[in-house]
């Protein structure tokens, strides 16, 4: 079984009165984004140890919760040692501390105690010194016994150190941190504004796996922009996910009555938070709107074509319109089916691209023209997908 042990202990340098683990960080609190590095190595059991419990650290330990593992909060090593399994793997990890999901997997496995540490000279001034000339880099695993040698001293002495070196004592294994870790921006910060441009740069990093033109150009800085404060000021998936709920109904229902500019703007406006609600919800592992909003990126478009077609050939008199749109719904869907089961390239269209090329075209007031582009261009990603899918096989 696996456990993780994490620290909120230590306030924010800039912030009298935080905590450093509960400041914002990638769409949550810094403990929060401690947390699911863990659970994603299969802990099922996290731990922290506090000093005092602010209504931020009580709130961020209840979304913790809610993603299916066993939190407790601890004082002292003796209350820790209560808790944990005696044949726990634990897994701990720094107070401040950012790093990748790869480090904290690399220590989760099997073995006895081990130490992620960096060559002294290279060392952060926050990084806790060890022997052999090398600094502990923030991650641990420890067995249960290190807590049982913490408490038999005083409790006035600092835990984490305290569990540091008797790690150390007790032979642990030196594992050294990669470089490319290092330039990922792994190390231990307590600043607010540090921790948010950290968080930009995690958010980008887990949007880079979607390559399209649109995510580079469009949704990955408007991410950077939005989540932070979203994050900073504790706004709730919910309210993001009711947002985009609101600008799709708005949306449909203008197009409905016949102003396909700004009916589409406004679905486009709400497909943009809709990513971004679901970026919030990955971070926060959230998993129901997560699957919503994946949905809602697909369909909102899907039903905003279709209601175009419908209406500028309502207006014309025509069936060009309606046979262009159910064209471009189909090739963008199977082309949207397709692009999943292989490695996307740069050009390829999405569902938020191609409405936001129909968007451009009907306020220009070509929206037959912006229709048979969409059709076409969803035509190239499809036959681009499955030539790629052929090769694949």
């Amino acid at each position: 079984m696996l456990a993780g042990l994490l620290f909120a202990t230590h306030e924010a340098e800039d912030r009298p009165g935080i905590l450093a683990a509960t400041l914002p960080f990638a769409a949550a609190t810094l403990i929060e984004y401690q947390a699911r590095l863990l659970i994603a190595s299969d802990a099922a059991q996290i731990v922290v140890v506090v000093q005092r419990l602010t209504p931020e650290l009580v709130g961020a330990l209840a979304r913790i919760g809610r993603r299916g593992v066993a939190v407790d909060t601890v004082r002292t090593a003796a209350e820790a040692l209560a808790r944990l399994h005696p044949l726990a793997r634990i897994v701990m990890v720094a107070d401040g501390l950012v790093t990748t999901e790869g480090v904290i997997h690399a220590l989760a496995g099997e073995g006895g105690d081990a130490l992620l540490t960096v060559p002294g000279t290279q060392a952060s001034p926050a990084f806790e010194r060890v022997g052999g000339g090398e600094a502990w880099a923030g991650v641990a695993r420890i067995d249960a016994r290190r807590l049982a040698d913490a408490a038999r001293l005083p409790e006035d002495y600092d835990l984490q150190s305290t569990l540091l070196h008797a790690a150390e004592q007790a032979g642990a294994r030196h594992v050294s941190l990669r470089l490319d870790d290092m330039e990922l921006g792994h190390g231990i910060e307590r600043r607010a504004a540090a921790l948010e441009e950290r968080g930009r740069a995690v958010l980008s990093a887990s949007m880079a796996v979607r390559p399209g033109w649109f995510d580079r150009i469009v949704l990955r800085p408007l991410a950077r922009l939005a989540i932070p404060p979203i994050a900073r000021r504790g706004i709730g998936t919910g309210a993001i996910v009711g947002t985009a709920a609101g600008a799709a109904t708005l949306g449909i229902a203008t197009l409905a009555f016949g102003w396909p500019a700004i009916g589409l703007a406004a679905v486009l406006i709400a497909v943009l938070v809709a990513e971004i609600a679901g970026a919030v919800a990955l971070f926060r592992d959230e998993e129901h709107h997560l699957r919503a909003m994946r949905i809602a990126i697909l369909a909102m478009p899907a039903v905003a074509v279709l209601l175009l077609g419908h209406v500028v050939d309502a207006q014309a008199a025509t069936t060009t319109a309606r046979l262009l749109a159910l064209g471009a719904t189909v090739a963008g869907g199977v082309a949207e089916r397709a692009a999943g089961a292989v490695q996307r390239r740069g050009w390829w269209g999405t569902a938020p691209a191609y409405l936001a090329i129909l968007a451009l075209f009907a306020v220009a007031g070509w929206p037959t023209l912006g229709l048979a582009l969409v059709a076409l261009y969803g035509g190239a990603t499809l036959v681009a997908a499955v030539e790629a899918l052929r090769r694949q096989a």
